[in-house]
């Protein structure tokens, strides 16, 4: 039975040139750094470059980590940082994004999975209804591997006390939004009303 290596004993083998490190260190936080680069709705070109980025500052860093246990909270700060910069460059471009509607050929019932896919696409459409911030907690709160609060204080700019707070509050708007779809009613008439 293998036990599973610290960040420290990662960060130091890896420093040293261990491919296997590396590749668990990418395995354990790659979700992390995609969470928070996508959180700035780059284009999937930039997003990779960002990435690429990221774990080219661990390159030339990982043995000045101080304090390794916080490596979680160094790449998100690092993807965040990259993110501007990466935005601020491209900042005269008009990315187009292009979106793929993929049916899980697993669903046991079709007019289930149309359902659900529907269902999905309302989620998604209300959810890019959201304010930037709104929708960068989110993403934050549903990482893979789970930030803990102080992280995503760290990330945010806000203390942490108001992070649950604001979570509630950025769901009842998405509520309200599903709501209002739901209805048809146009929401840009709602928020001025």
């Amino acid at each position: 039975m293998t036990t599973e290596r610290s960040v420290a004993e990662l960060l130091g083998a890896a420093g040293d040139g261990d491919q296997g490190a590396w590749n668990a260190l990418v395995d354990r936080y790659g979700r992390l750094v995609w969470s928070v680069i996508r959180g700035f709705r780059l284009d999937a070109a930039s997003a990779a470059d960002v990435s690429q980025t990221v774990w080219l500052r661990l390159v030339e860093n990982c043995h000045k980590i101080r304090d390794p246990e916080r490596l979680p909270a160094w790449l998100a700060t690092t993807a965040k940082n990259e993110s501007i910069r990466t935005l601020r460059l491209h900042k005269r471009s008009v990315p187009t994004e292009f979106e793929f509607d993929i049916v899980d050929d697993r669903s046991p019932a079709i007019d289930e999975g149309l359902l659900t896919t529907e269902r999905n696409a309302q989620v998604l459409a209300a959810f890019r209804k959201l304010p930037p911030a709104d929708q960068q907690l989110l993403e934050l709160l549903t990482a893979d591997p789970a930030l803990d609060y102080e992280t995503i204080s760290s990330i945010i700019g806000r203390p942490i006390g108001s992070i649950g707070p604001t979570r509630a509050r950025c769901l009842e708007r998405l509520k309200k939004l599903l709501q209002l779809e739901e209805l048809g009613v146009d929401d840009t008439e709602d928020e001025r009303g």
